[in-house]
């Protein structure tokens, strides 16, 4: 173990959530002893709990607050974030808006504790829309986020924290790294409620219709729309890989594995066992009509990228979203 990550006070902000507490593990399992897990949901809430870190419940956006997480702290994970799938995404743009507190109370405060690394979880929602309008998308490059026409509320608010990154950075020299999220997914995050993501959401739907025997699912939009989904594991390596880079601009995190959201729902058919009819809800969200990481940039930095295959990632998703649901 290396004694630099040994004594490194670490804090994850969003610790309660999905990516959030999978990076706490993940950060446990590489050595780190000091971690300090925050989030504004009540302990039972959480979706992992790391006994061994210090897990306070703060609300993120307030200064004051912000303060109190980063005292002491040496590297800050911000994961905090009001979000959820394209259903809340596209029906509550004012609070995923209201985010840019979090991120910029919390830079203040990083400043202000002397914190020393500094990473921001952006999104792929940064990108032009103009980019975004055929299904047989080439993989969007990181330049392609300018001329600035992202998603209207989320995407917004991402593009702006990025920019107040750099300029802390500039200004302040604190030394901050941004990845751009694609459609992350895996065990242990939202499966129902309206926040899940796309694959949750599918996921559950042949389940339940597989015990009901419905044999038949809803799908929003035409299923011709086509995104890459990137594997939790893939997620928190890359976060921690570029965490301790030198890399100051921000950056792709996904995959470049792209299909259709029909194709993706013959995946976690083929895995179900079952044939279902489909329907197709064309009115409902859907989000822009295609979406892929182009790698070019991490792979030059990191000779690395997210490389878990759709249908290994699908598998184990499956696997534990059926359990809670046989569960109950």
């Amino acid at each position: 173990m290396s004694k630099s990550i040994k004594n490194t006070k670490v804090l994850v902000t969003g610790a309660g959530g999905f990516i959030g507490g999978h990076l706490v593990k993940y950060l446990r399992n590489k050595g780190y002893q000091n971690i300090r897990a925050v989030d504004i949901k009540p302990l039972k809430n959480w979706y992992q709990i790391d006994s061994k870190a210090e897990n306070i419940v703060l609300n993120l956006n307030h200064l004051d607050k912000c303060k109190l997480a980063t005292k002491n702290i040496d590297e800050v994970y911000n994961l905090a974030s009001n979000m959820g799938g394209m259903g809340f995404i596209e029906s509550h743009k004012a609070e995923c808006m209201l985010n840019v507190l979090i991120n910029t109370n919390m830079l203040m405060a990083s400043k202000e504790a002397g914190v020393k690394k500094y990473f921001y979880s952006s999104s792929a929602c940064v990108y032009s829309l103009s980019k975004q309008r055929s299904a047989n998308i080439d993989g969007l490059k990181e330049n392609d986020a300018y001329p600035a026409q992202p998603e209207d509320g989320y995407g917004w608010e991402k593009l702006f924290s990025e920019r107040m990154c750099r300029h802390f950075m500039e200004d302040f020299k604190l030394e901050t790294r941004v990845a751009r999220f694609h459609n992350v997914y895996g065990p242990l995050g939202e499966y129902k409620g309206g926040r899940e993501k796309a694959p949750a959401a599918l996921i559950r739907k042949v389940i339940e219709a597989k015990i009901n025997q419905k044999k038949e699912i809803e799908i929003w939009g035409d299923g011709l729309q086509s995104r890459t989904f990137m594997y939790i594991d893939d997620c928190v390596k890359g976060i921690y890989l570029i965490m301790n880079s030198d890399i100051r601009e921000p950056i792709n995190l996904g995959t470049n594995e792209l299909v259709t959201i029909n194709q993706l729902v013959s995946i976690i058919e083929n895995i179900a066992g079952v044939t279902l009819k489909r329907t197709y809800n064309i009115n409902a969200p859907k989000g822009v009509r295609g979406r892929s990481s182009d790698n070019t940039l991490i792979k030059k930095y990191l000779n690395w990228e997210p490389e878990i295959p759709l249908k290994k990632g699908i598998e184990k998703t499956y696997k534990w979203i059926e359990k809670q649901i046989t569960k109950k």
